[in-house]
């Protein structure tokens, strides 16, 4: 039984690193500096051990022989889930190269509304140091960040010292749609975060409201979908007077049709925040079970963020048409690979096509996949490397214990090796 201090987490989204953990065999205890998010994640049991093919219990090279002859006369198999860190993600891709395969991450449809407002008129965000040293007004839109992450005030807002502020409890935090869920926005002095609460499908008409009041101009109306246009004049006045702003948001959680305009709308009333001799980022929410590793690793690949096709012998992006759910739901795709080396609970999507499933041990099945390989977690059952929600860091994970399951990348490697086998023979 040993502890392990220091320890990184791959499952937050926001890089924490001072977790205490006791190792007693497989088994892990989280001591100190848990969270909703990371306790469950680290101390999940190993329940496999062993990869089945048809739900029996086999030897490793016949799951990767199997999953090999499955995928060799594929036209169109999809990779799926996507979650797993940078190597891992680097065989998937070598894989996909491979086979000629689509490759979609689970959470690209929500991390889509990001994208394409990027790609149509770009945005100025920030990082999660300059979060914790400069920011002194927040604006959480749509979303209920406390849920998302829950040290994220903690590190980030309510920390002892900044660089460029004397007292960091003097940030003000303003909640504009959701209502936090527990108490971690209130400032160490007592200040709860003001909430102007609306439905989500009711964001783009109030966002747009609060970009034109930034902007200067006159709105007639009192009140936009049950928020009073005065305390929407309010925020815009604080952004005015704030040294430096920021606005987060979680693309996902903005679940209507067109949310990207949304994005946009909040990136250009960052600008013209800008425009007016104060200081004002963005701080989109995501990084969690590997998306923002998965859209890295693709991007410094290929070029494309990962949501991209390699049937055609080279990368091919497309925000729609590669979307797996529609490929499988229309009869495009004839084989789907699912990988998922962090969350149990991210099943594959139903489908009656042949399914190999790379995933963490303890995943359970209505129908059981025609090949099943547990494998190590990455920052658990093996080193590794995740890249957090700014984009700019990677974290180095740390092995805690000795399960005996592969990594992710091993496994994808060996059906890569296995596929130019069948095809030299």
């Amino acid at each position: 039984m040993t502890e392990i201090t220091e320890v990184p987490s791959p499952f937050c989204g926001i890089g924490t690193d001072d977790l205490t953990i006791r190792v007693d065999g497989v088994s892990l205890k989280v001591l100190e500096n848990g969270c909703a998010v990371n306790t469950p994640a680290f101390e999940q049991a190993i329940t496999d051990t062993s990869p089945r093919v048809d739900g029996k219990e086999v030897a490793l090279d016949i799951a990767i022989a199997k999953a090999a002859a499955l995928l060799k006369d594929t036209k169109l198999p999809v990779i799926g889930g996507c979650a797993t860190d940078v190597n891992g993600m680097r065989g998937l891709l070598a894989l996909a190269d491979r086979c000629g395969a689509v490759v979609d991450n689970m959470n690209f449809t929500g991390a889509r509304n990001n994208f394409l407002a990027l790609q149509d008129s770009g945005w100025m965000n920030t990082t999660l140091a300059e979060v914790k040293n400069r920011c002194d007004l927040l604006l959480v839109v749509g979303t209920d960040l406390e849920a998302f992450a829950p040290r994220f005030f903690e590190h980030y807002l309510w920390n002892k010292e900044a660089m460029f502020l004397d007292n960091t409890s003097h940030r003000e935090v303003i909640y504009l749609g959701k209502t936090p869920s527990g108490e971690a926005s209130t400032s160490p002095g007592g200040q709860k975060a003001q909430v102007l609460e609306c439905a989500t499908e009711d964001l783009p008409e109030v966002v747009a409201v609060l970009r034109a009041l930034v902007k200067g101009q006159p709105i007639l109306a009192t009140s936009v979908c049950n928020v009073a246009v005065a305390d929407l004049q309010a925020i815009a006045d604080k952004f005015k007077a704030a040294k430096y702003s920021v606005v987060t948001w979680a693309a996902a959680a903005l679940t209507y049709s067109q949310a990207e305009l949304t994005v946009q709308t909040l990136s250009e009333m960052i600008k013209d925040v800008n425009n007016q001799n104060t200081r004002c980022s963005g701080l989109p929410l995501s990084g969690k079970e590997g998306d923002q590793t998965a859209n890295q690793v693709c991007g410094w690949t290929t070029g494309y963020p990962a949501r991209t096709r390699f049937s055609r012998g080279y990368p091919e992006y497309d925000p729609y048409l590669n979307d797996s759910g529609f490929l499988l739901a229309n009869g495009e795709a004839d084989a789907l690979v699912w990988v998922q080396a962090f969350n149990v609970n991210a099943v594959p999507p139903a489908t009656d096509l042949p399914v190999i499933v790379i995933a963490r041990s303890g995943m359970t099945f209505t129908k059981q996949p025609d090949v099943f390989i547990p494998v190590g977690t990455p920052g658990i059952d093996h080193a590794g490397h995740a890249y957090r929600m700014d984009n700019v860091v990677a974290i180095r994970l740390k092995k805690l214990r000795d399960s005996g399951l592969p990594s992710t990348a091993e496994v994808l490697s060996a059906i890569e090796q296995a596929l130019n086998k069948e095809t030299t023979c």
